[in-house]
Formats: structure tokens, C-alpha cells, sequence
């Protein structure tokens, strides 16, 4: 199935697409359903019960102030953290109801980690509930956060939550896809730029992917100019901006250092990484907790890339973005982009797989070579476990994002060497993928109950 640009790429805030966005859209829904029944004023009392992988990392992970963000009916692509309804909760103890229905609410026991309970649908479950004034419940809903800040209700889990988008160019494997592409004489970008142009105007796609980039870029430069310690516990202070500090001094004096731009794409990588773990505003690419690869490697192309390419800088943005929105749908189509599910390797793999695809095509790459590129990104993060100190999406995420975009860096210009020719076709790899993350031990999918998650404070 066809997944639109837009779902790919969502701005929202930190530090997690599947237990912050996932959790808070799904709070939020849940509490526009009880408006639109009419039965939004008879509520009392609301409780939450999260599951699985969202019990387990969900402290780190900002999820229990998520589902309040969601209650009150906020949304995170315009949140103000100095909202009315935060305030009143802080004050008094009383949480407003999509905005307006207030009723009493204390986050200790109306929010329920259920640690050792992991619903059978997906790892990342919670379940809400609301009760009127005699105790009654008036409405119960189930929800899985799958992903990249995507949920479904359990009776949606098996079949698509909408009905999927009608496109001229359908493609469920890479195969597919490329199919389509020879058929039509069409770049994957070309091809996914028709397909989005028939679900909104051409200015407005070319708009709106314009204001995924500049938040892409917002979020680079507020991580570089942003000091201090990141939330959560483990007093880790962030280092973009004297990472950046120390190059500039470099650039300035004209060092010769042939590696220098690993240092300026791991800079860009740390800046978005640490804004998304500091609760900043980013773009899911294809998750929050990835959400520093493909900026990095954006970053890289204007600043270094762009010169050889034979394409303008806004187009080859364009071309970059549109060609990544197509690789991360297959992967969406075909595995998976969870780490509660498959591991790292479905959210920072992805998003490597993504960027080198991208860079590929802006770069002047064919067809062939975009694919090569998406291949050799993923084939070398099969495995990548998910086992983050705490829950919190610091360490090893942080530096995870700086080693996956030089990784894509690297995948794109491998491919752009040859001529298109690959022996591992991108759909063996992501069925590989998919295959590898399901053997995964639990432990190693987001609980923070192994790896480096326990060894790291023990050892």
C-alpha cells in the first residue's frame, strides 16, 4: 500500500514517534470520540492503562505527558508548552478535557504502567477508559502506537485505518516500484511527486515539503545553539553546539583535516538528536528517535553535495525527500518501522536506508543506483538492536543518528560508484529486516530490560 509523503514525514515534538506522538494522537482520539458521541460531559474520571514496551521505556520516553497532552486535546504539530490546560493541571489537579471539560486527575494512579503485561496485537498498547460520576464506565477503546507516531484502535489492526489513497502508481515492493518507474520513464521522485499531486494541488505538495525541510533545518540550528543538560536522569550534556564551536574555530583557520565533513554531518545529526530528546519540535524520519539521520545528511548535500549534483539546490531537496518518502513506504508496507518490533534497525536502519536512497537521487543517481543505495544502507544495520540507558532516547540513539547518516553518506556514494548493478535487491533486505527484528529477543525491542540498556549501568 501507497503511504503519502506526509505520513512519512509528520512534525511533531520529542523525543519519540511511537510512545509520544503515538500515545498523545491516541488520547487525543479518544477523547474527540467521547466529544462527538455527546458524552464528553457526562465524564468524571479518565484512566489510562499503557502496556508492554510503552510501560517499560515509557517514563524515558515522555509517554505518560503525552496521553495528557492528547486528553486535553492538543495537538503536536502546534502545541504551546505553556497551554491554559497545563497550567491547570499543575495548579489544581484538574485536567480539561479536550480543552474544556474539567475534571479531576492525578498522573500517579490514573496512569497505569502495566510493565508486565504485553498485549498480543503489538508491543506498544494502552488502553483508555472513562467513567461518569456514579462509576459507570461510558467508554473503553484499545490503541497501538505501530510506528512513526501512526495508531490503531484493536479493531483496526488488521485491516489498513482508511482507505488507502488512490494514486496512479501503486507499489507494494521495490520490484514494483521500479517497474513503475520504467514504464512511465519516471525517477522514483518524479513518480511519487505525481502520486502526491493527486491528493493535493503541486504548489501545495511543493509547499508543504518546502515546510518539511525548513523544520528539518529549525531543528539543526536549534539543537547547535542550545546548551545545557538533557531531561531524564542521566545528566548528559548536550554537545552539539561545542562540537559546533570547535569546527567553526577550524573553518576559520583553514585546518586541513580530510575527514572534516564526517565532523559537520555528525554535528548535524547530534543537534537533531538532542533537540528530539530534549522534547523539540522535529520531523519523524521515519521515526523521532531516527529523527537526525536525515537531516544530517540534507545538510550534507546543500553544504557539500550540491556543487556536483546535477540538479539546483531546491529541486535536489525536493528530489532527496520525495525519493526517501518512497524507500521508507516500502518498508512500512512490507516490515516494519518500530523499534518495540523489530529494533533499531526499523527506526535508525530505516532512516540510513532512506537518506542514502535520497542523497542517491540527488546526487543524479538512477533508478538502479537509488535502490543500490537503500540496500547497502539496510544490509549493514540488519540486527540493530533497540536498548536505550533508561528508556531515554540518548544512549546509544544520539550517536546511533550520527553513525547512520555518515553510514548513508557513505551507502549513497558506493552505489553512485557503480552502475546500478547489486547482487541483494532492496526487497530481499527488507524482508531480511522484518525477519531479523521478529527473532529478536523482547528484551532487545525497546523495554530497556537488556543490552546495553542493563550492561551499561552494571558493568
Amino acid at each position: 500500500m501507497y503511504t503519502s509523503f506526509f505520513d512519512v514525514f509528520s512534525i511533531g515534538i520529542g523525543p519519540s514517534s511511537s510512545h509520544t506522538m503515538g500515545p498523545m494522537r491516541a488520547a487525543g482520539r479518544f477523547v474527540a470520540g467521547l466529544e462527538r458521541r455527546g458524552e464528553l460531559e457526562r465524564v468524571c474520571a479518565v484512566r489510562i492503562w499503557l502496556y508492554g514496551s510503552l510501560a517499560l521505556t515509557g517514563e524515558g520516553h515522555g509517554t505518560p505527558g503525552a496521553v495528557l497532552y492528547g486528553l486535553m486535546g492538543l495537538r503536536a504539530e502546534t502545541m504551546d508548552g505553556n497551554a491554559p490546560a497545563i497550567g491547570v493541571l499543575a495548579r489544581e489537579g484538574r485536567l480539561l478535557l479536550n480543552g474544556h471539560h474539567s475534571i479531576p486527575f492525578c498522573q500517579a494512579e490514573d496512569i497505569v504502567l502495566e510493565r508486565s503485561i504485553e498485549l498480543p496485537e503489538h508491543p506498544n498498547g494502552m488502553r483508555c477508559c472513562a467513567y461518569d460520576a456514579a462509576g459507570e464506565l461510558i467508554a473503553e477503546r484499545v490503541y497501538f502506537s505501530i510506528g512513526g507516531g501512526a495508531i490503531r484502535r484493536r479493531d483496526e489492526m488488521n485491516c489498513p485505518m482508511e482507505t488507502p489513497p488512490v494514486v496512479p502508481y501503486e507499489f507494494n515492493s521495490c520490484a514494483a516500484l521500479r517497474a513503475q518507474c520504467e514504464k512511465s520513464g519516471q525517477t522514483i521522485a518524479g513518480l511519487v511527486r505525481c502520486n502526491e499531486s493527486t491528493l493535493h494541488t503541486l504548489p501545495d505538495v511543493r509547499a508543504r515539503i518546502r515546510l518539511v525541510y525548513e523544520t528539518m533545518m529549525q531543528a539543526v540550528e536549534c539543537g547547535i545553539k542550545t546548551g545545557g543538560i538533557l531531561p531524564g536522569g542521566l545528566n548528559l550534556p548536550r554537545r552539539a553546539p561545542k562540537i559546533y564551536e570547535s569546527l567553526s574555530e577550524k573553518f576559520f583557520h583553514n585546518d586541513e583535516d580530510a575527514l572534516m565533513i564526517i565532523d559537520w554531518i555528525n554535528l548535524w545529526a547530534f543537534a537533531v538528536s538532542e533537540e528530539n530528546a530534549a522534547g523539540g519540535r522535529v520531523v519523524t524520519a521515519p521515526t523521532m528517535g531516527s529523527a537526525g539521520v536525515i537531516p544530517a545528511v540534507l545538510r550534507y548535500y546543500e553544504r557539500f553535495g550540491c556543487k556536483d549534483s546535477p540538479y539546483n539546490r531546491n529541486l535536489g531537496i525536493e528530489i532527496f525527500l520525495l525519493t526517501a518518502s518512497a524507500i521508507c513506504s516500502l518498508y512500512r508496507a512490507n516490515a516494519s518501522i518500530s523499534g518495540a518490533e523489530v529494533g533499531c534497525q526499523g527506526e535508525v536502519g530505516v532512516a540510513c536506508s532512506m537518506a542514502a536512497a535520497g542523497l542517491c537521487a540527488a546526487m543524479g543517481g538512477s533508478n538502479a543506483q537509488v535502490e543500490n543505495a537503500a540496500e547497502i544502507a539496510m544490509e549493514h544495520n540488519l540486527g540493530l538492536t533497540c536498548d536505550p540507558i533508561c528508556g531515554l532516547v540518548q544512549i546509544p540513539c544520539i550517536e546511533r543518528n550520527a553513525v547512520g547518516a555518515v553510514k548513508a553518506v557513505n551507502a549513497a556514494r558506493l552505489a553512485l560508484r557503480g552502475d546500478g548493478t547489486h547482487f541483494v535487491s532492496l526487497d530481499s533486505v527488507i524482508a531480511t529486516m522484518y525477519e531479523t527484528g521478529r527473532n529478536l529477543a523482547a528484551e532487545y525491542r525497546e523495554t530497556a530490560l537488556a543490552g546495553l540498556a542493563v550492561n551499561a549501568l552494571t558493568c
